[in-house]
């Protein structure tokens, strides 16, 4: 029974002796990262909203908030039962309600059509919109297009909701059937509020473009005509877009001379055009399991930028000088026009730098050239090779990644997994990318131009302290290291990445530590970038699918030409900090989608799959249960809690272990494990596991 409050004189509720004090407000931007769970960016700080603090806001909407105290909770570890979850730690900083929407961000949205009586329901893909959107009897919208219940559609807000009433919207076109369409990627689609559609006039720019390079070169004196100059393209075997290739030749003094040349899509996407409006507004190409999301249009990605071989296509090209070690003895930059000798695909340079493929073997546009060819691309590995010894001694931080990608058939079912290693091939593409962004930083840096650069700034004590404990626990640290590496000593993470090559933790070790980085960003002023140990560096070698990379290109292009403060540059500069605040939050947001689209195939692979066994290693451990990586595919999956054992398991969150009380059974980062399929939700792109109550045992 609840107890009574005590009455006080005459301060009832509505009662009061004067005006009430109004509460404090700030505005923000609304981002719901899931349904029921959400942040606020204002410019005092960020701060999350409390579950029932979203109100009647949308993700994106400008809103007016008001913090209230932090929620209780105590960190630390704790018990987990066999049969449930133990509570996370809470956080002790303010948390914000939304006090009123100032400026609506959501116009449309794509949802499954239903009836709900005499209304029509709009269910929206976004799992993020956790509100109802009905269709008045009045409005003929879906008869008029044809929707029948099921089919997805595109909807506009025509009312948007309120305390005492839900939001109405009218239908604006029918996708289609929900069975023609993969709903679990449209579902990804929609809730990360990914623009598909390019607008009829960014549309109709992009088919007036074309190539036209020997136009190109007779207006621009300074334009550089390479097109006798070697060089080749190297991307994976099914990408469509080619915005770099490169090119090598060793000299007799034992040094090399390097070409990176990257497509020149500023001079066909005008500033401030329908095209650069709404490049600006995507900032990123998004790369989902099943399609490519570009960021510019396909007649300028695929066709007039795509550097195809054997066609004269415009570019920027940055020419390096690097001596017999690797070390750069000079680097320059120009305007130019290139013409590819081969398309090539990673995996047939590694069989060639292997001896499994001989030189006749490339897909050059001219058989003839293919021995030169092939004398480029030993120079080039060599070059790798050098410049990861150059990165290496100066602090750069190399961390052991693996990429797993699930393969599609042509309906888009998942038939199995590719999963891709760095080799040869994608290392001395890498090194000479890496190479380029850091030499056009340079470049501008020294001229204090004002650019998006890519900062990465050195991680936090704090952060690299939480590594120490599970890196103990795989074996990994020597003496000294512990202390080292929380005070972010770049050699310190390398020593331990080192370790841990060829060992059960190689993959464990490299995600441990860079979830302990702060996430590179893009910046107006040059501020370094700590794990390449680069004092400059940009993005500048992919302005097809990044806008980073444009933003560059134009101020590269400026500073040549001596127009550093021309008008167009100015307008740059102005829009700078948003730019790069915008492309840095895109970035991430395409990274989600990209992994969440993974996750959706992985799990809808694995659907066929229940009951299978297969061999892994725990790679995370949480109260309620252990997370396993699989040898095969990288895919992951949990193990609940309760099918470890019948026992009380204590989770020690500095090591990142679950303890039986009983039986003293530790599950801890690295542990090899046996692990039986046990089902899937596709929708959430969640495996679960368990562990086989008979036959293989851990191995």
């Amino acid at each position: 029974m609840a107890r009574k409050r005590p009455h006080k004189g005459n301060n009832r509720r509505g009662s009061t002796k004067g005006p009430r004090k109004q509460r404090r407000t700030i505005t923000g931007t609304l981002r719901v990262l899931r349904p029921g769970s959400a942040v606020v960016e204002t410019p005092e700080g960020t701060f999350e909203v409390t579950r029932s603090g979203i109100r009647e806001a949308m993700s994106g909407d400008e809103v007016s908030v008001f913090l209230v105290g932090p929620k209780g909770g105590r960190g630390g570890g704790g018990r987990s039962g066999a049969h449930g979850n133990g509570r996370g730690a809470a956080g002790g900083e303010k948390r914000a309600v939304v006090d009123s929407v100032v400026t609506r961000a959501n116009h449309t949205l794509l949802g499954r059509f239903e009836l709900a009586g005499p209304l029509g329901a709009v269910v929206p893909l976004d799992n993020r919109l956790c509100h109802d959107f009905f269709v008045v009897p009045e409005d003929k919208s879906p008869e008029r297009l044809g929707v029948a219940p099921g089919d997805v559609v595109a909807a506009r807000i025509v009312e948007y909701p309120t305390p005492y009433t839900a939001a109405v919207v009218t239908i604006d076109r029918r996708v289609g059937a929900a069975a023609d369409l993969d709903m679990d990627i449209e579902s990804v689609i929609a809730s990360h509020g990914l623009a598909c559609d390019f607008s009829p006039s960014t549309l109709e720019q992009a088919e007036s473009v074309r190539a036209d390079v020997a136009s190109a070169l007779a207006d621009d004196p300074r334009r550089a005509d390479l097109r006798d100059a070697m060089c080749v393209t190297i991307d994976p075997v099914d990408a469509r877009d080619f915005d770099d290739a490169v090119g090598a030749r060793e000299r007799a003094d034992g040094g090399f001379d390097l070409d990176v040349h990257i497509a020149d899509v500023t001079h066909y996407l005008p500033w401030g055009s329908s095209m650069d409006l709404e490049a600006r507004s995507r900032t990123c190409s998004v790369y989902l399991v099943d399609r490519v999301i570009p960021m510019l249009p396909e007649r300028l990605c695929n066709d007039v930028c795509s550097l195809r071989p054997g066609e004269d296509r415009l570019a920027m090209t940055v020419r390096t000088r690097l001596d017999e070690r690797g070390n750069v003895v000079s680097a320059k930059a120009c305007a130019s026009a290139i013409r590819s000798n081969a398309r090539l695909c990673y995996d047939e340079v590694d069989a060639l730098l292997v001896g499994e493929k001989s030189p006749a073997d490339l897909p050059c546009v001219d058989d003839s050239e293919a021995p030169a060819v092939a004398q480029m691309l030993r120079a080039l590995d060599r070059i790798r090779s050098l410049r990861e010894a150059a990165r290496r001694a100066r602090g750069a931080i190399d961390f052991e990644t693996r990429e797993s990608k699930v393969v599609l058939d042509a309906d888009g079912h998942p038939t199995g997994v590719r999963v891709r290693s760095r080799t040869r091939a994608t290392g001395l593409v890498e090194e000479a990318m890496l190479l380029a962004n850091e030499s056009v930083a340079r470049i501008l840096a020294d001229a204090e131009v004002p650019a998006a650069y890519r900062v990465h700034e050195q991680p936090s004590a704090e952060d690299l302290r939480h590594t120490v404990a599970p890196l103990d626990e795989l074996g990994l640290l020597g003496p000294g290291d512990a202390a080292a590496l929380m005070a972010g000593e770049p050699a310190a993470i390398q020593r331990v990445l080192d370790a841990a090559r060829g060992t059960r933790g190689e993959y464990l070790a490299s995600a441990l530590l860079l979830r302990a980085q702060r996430r590179a960003v893009y910046l107006p002023q040059n501020l370094g970038h700590y794990a390449l140990g680069a004092t400059a560096y940009c993005h500048f070698t992919s302005p097809i699918r990044r806008y980073p990379d444009d933003i560059v290109h134009r101020a590269l292009k400026a500073h040549l030409a001596g127009k550093d403060g021309c008008p167009e540059q100015r307008a740059v500069e102005r829009l700078l900090p948003q730019l790069c605040s915008d492309c840095s939050r895109m970035e991430r947001t395409a990274d989600a989608a990209a992994r969440d689209s993974q996750k959706v195939k992985m799990a809808e692979l694995y659907a066929g799959r229940i009951g299978a066994r297969e061999a892994g290693v725990v790679s995370g451990c949480e109260r309620f249960g252990v997370f396993v990586s699989l040898d095969e595919t990288c895919a992951d999956g949990l193990i609940p809690v309760r099918d470890l054992g019948s026992e009380w398991f204590e989770f020690d969150e500095k090591r990142m272990t679950l303890t039986g009380e009983s039986t003293g059974t530790v599950w801890g980062l690295g542990r090899r494990v046996v692990v039986e399929v046990a089902g899937v939700d596709v929708p959430r792109g969640r495996i679960d596991f368990r562990i086989p109550s008979a036959g293989k045992k851990d191995e």
